[in-house]
């Protein structure tokens, strides 16, 4: 399967991991091949990928009106792995488990931005359902600058049955809830072995999902807006692990 990668950081992050195979590298013509673009070129010479110039209206055909910035990388689909392996890369690191498991979101929008923050704090792997979810594509792929490229994503096929396997295995998994059950985030104690769930847009958990998960955990809110969008209260929660973990080291 073909997919077209599209946008400055996106293309540049694939060249970069090299874990997809790329055929072709499209730059519009007329875009000044400095600065990023000309890093891409260079990563495409160096992982022998050809390189062709054609005009920019082709490619916004190609990819329908997309915001590409004048570039496109033809590849393969996603390198999806199991959760063994991100299980195996906290191990490998010597680190106690982090992961991101994510309850049917469908914005590609809020996923990427997720997923930006999952690659920044050093996540060991995302899980995600195979159906009636965004899965990782394109418009995935550029709203994460490309973060995709570089974190270890496991498509499930039961989101339920995945959390009763990461809890065999000593993790703990942490719904992200507006619950009058769940305890402020400020005051709960995620330096663990630790999943963290996030729901989907405005439906939130889904109940089965909610009752699986360990405890659940929401953040304090000051102002008069009801809640955070999902991938800003997702940001927020991962961070927070994140600088919990740093802090005991």
């Amino acid at each position: 399967m073909t997919e077209l990668l599209y946008g400055r950081n996106a293309v540049r992050e694939a060249l970069r991991a090299r874990r997809r195979t790329m055929r072709r590298l499209v730059i519009s013509t007329g875009v000044q091949e400095t600065g990023v673009i000309a890093e891409i070129i260079k990563l495409a010479e160096q992982a022998g990928v050809p390189a062709q110039r054609v005009e920019r209206q082709l490619l916004d055909k190609q990819l329908r009106d997309a915001n590409h910035q004048g570039v496109m990388l033809e590849s393969d689909g996603y390198p999806y792995v199991e959760l063994d392996d991100c299980m195996a890369l906290a191990a490998e690191r010597g680190e106690s488990p982090l992961l991101l498991l994510l309850d049917h979101l469908q914005d590609p929008q809020n996923i990427g931005t997720l997923l930006r923050t999952a690659e920044v704090v050093g996540i060991h792997g995302v899980a995600m359902p195979g159906r009636r979810a965004a899965e990782i594509t394109p418009a995935v792929v550029n709203a994460s600058s490309g973060a995709t490229e570089h974190l270890k994503i496991v498509l499930v096929g039961n989101l339920a049955q995945t959390i009763a396997t990461l809890q065999k295995q000593g993790v703990w998994v942490v719904g992200l809830e507006d619950d009058e059950q769940a305890q402020d985030l400020d005051s709960a104690d995620l330096n663990m072995p630790l999943a963290l769930v996030v729901g989907a847009e405005g439906a939130g958990l889904a109940r089965l999902i909610r009752e699986r998960c360990d405890f659940l955990v929401r953040l304090p809110m000051a102002g008069q807006i009801a809640s955070l969008n999902a991938s800003v209260a997702g940001s927020i929660a991962l961070y927070n692990a994140w600088r919990q973990r740093k802090a005991a080291q």
